[in-house]
């Protein structure tokens, strides 16, 4: 489910690049690659790039400390994994 939740949401990031970078004299091609690989934080550098720098540096800070903190979940869980709950 959350497989899911994760690509329906990079679908939705990038039909909205694609759609908007259109308006803005952008590539939509590229921004739809970028959107479907990286998701949110293609989403904040592109509001960057058009003049919405706040939300822009908002959503990329908060994606930036969403991978962070899930980098060290999984760290975590090997190190768990690895040398026990002893």
């Amino acid at each position: 489910m959350e497989s899911f939740f994760g690509l329906a949401l990079n679908i939705i990031i990038t039909i909205y690049l694609v759609i908007d970078s259109k308006k803005h004299g952008k590539s939509p091609i590229l921004w739809g690659i970028l959107g479907f690989v990286f998701g949110a934080i293609s989403l904040g550098i592109y509001f960057i790039k058009t003049g919405r720098k706040v939300a822009g540096w908002i959503i990329t800070i908060l994606s930036i400390l969403g991978y962070i903190l899930l980098i060290l979940l999984f760290g975590l869980a090997i190190l768990f994994a690895v040398v026990g709950f002893s």
